[in-house]
């Protein structure tokens, strides 16, 4: 008989544990599911659970938001682009248009979707105009934009991708040589598609202990059980405590997609800098529907300001996990969801934004 969330957190409290353990979590949607049910009150005090670069808005480039905006303006197109897309801010003065949601109020056709199939039925629909997706996200996300490219679309639709991959962000992390955790819990949902044996190394090389977990309080209280029991045994593996969802292997089918469609590239990260093998393009034989082959490129690369983000904002600490939301100076006071300053305060997968929309303060 499965354990509950109950049972997993007495079975934690049980354990004789060192004074301080740092495990981290990847997503957003864990940070989330965290926060909102009140993890982090509720286990040891010597547990702390560290939000990590899982947030896809938080990481997006500034230059790729800055390109997305320029195209937006000075083409007769339509972009589309995930809601939460257009309101991150790039590092402009204020008098200045600093987010695509500034760009629609100065007049240019910018509309958000929730799927793909938004973007194909809007092309679809307007066929004398072409329309822009810009697409950014990690694996779980690309996939779909994907698999729309490699099932055919409309003449006028095209992709600004801006994907990203996570498991090269925890890797560059631990090669730092200051991981800033002393344990992993690796996201149920990308693990679903790509599967559980991407995250091998960090037990395996770093010796780190890991587990796969997904979005309840019992998954999650599972994984955190399973990475404290290896710290204090001293055997490091790899346990997925997500099985009715993840399986060896992960999508075939999926993977496939992003295979056929995609090339791995290397990337920036805001606020991080270039990681290796991080990032998503697209293949030379769907360069017919690549928005940086149709258009004129708007991208500046000034933008490109690594490690900076605007003044007093921390949000590439938060992302790295070496602080908390609440230590950044400007957490709540001037930067709030209503006027975020950093990109962390945008998202509802942003660590800043859900401890705001949740009161977490401390």
């Amino acid at each position: 008989m499965p354990l509950n969330a109950k049972t997993w957190l007495k079975e934690i409290n049980s354990l004789t544990l060192p004074d301080k353990v740092k495990i981290m979590n990847v997503c957003g949607g864990h940070e989330r599911s965290i926060t909102q049910a009140g993890l982090r009150s509720v286990l040891p005090k010597s547990v702390h659970l560290i939000p990590g670069p899982g947030c896809p808005v938080c990481v997006c480039p500034e230059e790729d938001i800055y390109e997305a905006i320029q195209l937006a303006l000075k083409e007769s197109v339509t972009l589309v682009a995930f809601g939460d897309m257009l309101r991150v801010p790039v590092n402009l003065p204020r008098h200045e248009i600093r987010s695509l949601e500034q760009a629609r109020s100065a007049s240019a056709d910018i509309r958000p979707i929730a799927s793909p199939t938004e973007a194909v039925l809007i092309a679809k629909n307007n066929k004398e105009k072409p329309v822009v997706f810009f697409a950014a996200g990690f694996e779980t996300t690309i996939l779909p934009v994907a698999s729309m490219l490699a099932e055919g679309v409309p003449d006028n639709l095209f992709v600004l991708m801006s994907g990203r991959l996570t498991w090269p962000a925890v890797a560059m992390l631990l090669e730092s040589g200051e991981p800033g955790f002393d344990a992993l819990v690796a996201p149920g949902h990308v693990s679903t598609v790509m599967g559980p044996e991407e995250w091998t190394f960090v037990a395996e090389k770093h010796h780190i202990p890991t587990a796969v977990a997904g979005f309840s309080s019992t998954s999650l209280l599972a994984a955190f059980y399973s990475t404290l029991r290896q710290l204090i045994e001293k055997k490091y593996f790899l346990d997925n405590c997500y099985p009715e969802v993840v399986h060896k292997g992960g999508n075939p089918t999926g993977k496939q997609y992003l295979e056929n469609v995609l090339k791995v590239v290397d990337a920036n990260w805001r606020g991080v800098g270039i990681i290796p093998n991080s990032g998503f393009a697209l293949k030379e034989k769907y360069a017919s529907h690549d928005a940086r082959v149709r258009f004129p490129s708007y991208a500046d690369n000034s933008r490109q300001r690594i490690g900076e983000m605007p003044a007093g904002c921390d949000c590439a600490k938060v992302v790295l996990g070496k602080i908390y939301p609440n230590e950044c100076k400007l957490f709540g006071k001037t930067c709030t969801p209503r006027e975020p300053i950093g990109p962390c305060m945008v998202s509802d997968e942003g660590a800043c934004r859900i401890w705001w929309a949740n009161r977490q303060r401390h």
